[in-house]
């Protein structure tokens, strides 16, 4: 079987985000969608991440807008390791619930009314309210992160798993049972040392959210549509998993201050990353 990588096969035109996904093997899931995603499979190829943001835009460019899904997506990522057939669902209405919920913190009132009404908003709110009920236990197989891949990602994977496609792709496949020792190792060592509460109360909640899922699964750490808004140079030279184990590293040997310099350059790279959220 051939593998449908979520890679950009043409430049997206919004947004510039990053993934991080969970491939899971398919007996961790109940029988009747093992079945489905079986027959899913066999039918592919599968949609690409492309395909996943152009349906996503349609929604956004109807008129009244649709800020969530009416029905959540059947279709999913898919990857052979192994001779293991492994599912990343999309699970598109649930994080476009999540999602509604971080604009909401995150934007004011007036800029949230221009994007979507507010009317639209309250019956999103009021629908997931509904089915959280039903389903208290429901988790997204799939995090985004907007003009940023968030540091803590980064934790999960190794340099050498680093694969860069120009124009293509920038992604790092991992086992999940690495991912889980690597986070579990980084957050002994910055909870013993001073001023990065704030990376390790991220490597907790990203550790929470690794546990819900089979121990045999993959994890997949996405650059997306960054790669269309970065200068090629610049990816092509980013070791951004590289510079935060070694910072790491340092810091468990004791050496704060380069511990603190090869986190600061790294913090402010990411950080100019993000800004540009808000140019004009």
């Amino acid at each position: 079987m051939s593998e449908s990588p979520p890679s950009a096969r043409s430049a997206p035109t919004v947004p510039y985000a990053s993934y991080l996904r969970v491939y899971e093997p398919l007996a961790a899931f109940p029988e009747a969608e093992r079945a489905h995603w079986a027959d899913y499979a066999r039918r592919g190829p599968a949609p690409t991440a492309q395909d996943e943001l152009r349906r996503s835009l349609t929604d956004l460019v109807r008129v009244p807008v649709v800020g969530v899904p009416a029905h959540e997506s059947a279709d999913a990522f898919t990857a052979e390791v192994d001779g293991v057939l492994l599912v990343c669902p999309w699970r598109t209405r649930l994080r476009g619930w999540l999602a509604l919920q971080e604009l909401v913190e995150s934007f004011p009132g007036p800029v949230l009314d221009a994007a979507l009404p507010p009317g639209e908003r309250r019956r999103a709110a009021e629908e997931y309210e509904r089915w959280r009920e039903r389903n208290p236990d429901a988790r997204p197989w799939i995090r985004t992160g907007v003009w940023q891949v968030p540091l803590r990602w980064f934790v999960l994977v190794a340099e050498e798993e680093r694969e860069y496609l120009p124009g293509e792709r920038l992604r790092y496949r991992t086992p999940m049972v690495q991912a889980r020792r690597r986070l579990a190792r980084a957050l002994r060592t910055l909870r013993e040392a001073e001023g990065y509460g704030a990376l390790a109360d991220g490597l907790v909640e990203v550790g929470s959210w690794l546990e819900e899922f089979h121990p045999r699964s993959m994890v997949e750490l996405d650059y997306g549509g960054l790669l269309h808004a970065l200068p090629a140079a610049g990816l092509a030279e980013d070791r951004s998993a590289g510079e935060l184990a070694a910072g790491i590293a340092a810091l468990r040997a004791g050496d704060a201050r380069g511990a603190a310099e090869a986190y600061g350059v790294l913090a402010d790279r990411w950080r100019s990353v993000r800004e540009r959220l808000f140019a004009n």
